[in-house]
């Protein structure tokens, strides 16, 4: 019997630099628009992410695409991919 192998299902997103001041770290936001339940209103929501660099490439402003990793610290559990602007 041949053992299957499992795909890890590893989330990705897209958001801002809002800070390159760590060594090989940067703090990425994402914002999400959501609706008010009873209201009706939207309204935006945002969260940060510490997403490890290994180069130091990106700067303030830089919108990446970042994907679930192993830990790699006590925050850092994402590493970037790419730059999309």
């Amino acid at each position: 019997m041949e053992k299957e192998i499992k795909k890890k299902i590893t989330r990705v997103f897209q958001g801002e630099v809002m800070s390159d001041k760590g060594e090989k770290t940067i703090i990425v936001r994402i914002d999400r628009v959501k609706v008010h339940p009873r209201y009706q209103k939207r309204y935006v929501s945002s969260k940060k992410y510490h997403v490890h660099d290994p180069k130091n490439e990106y700067k303030v402003g830089d919108v990446v695409k970042f994907e679930e990793c192993r830990p790699l610290s006590k925050t850092k559990r994402w590493r970037v991919l790419n730059k999309i602007k």
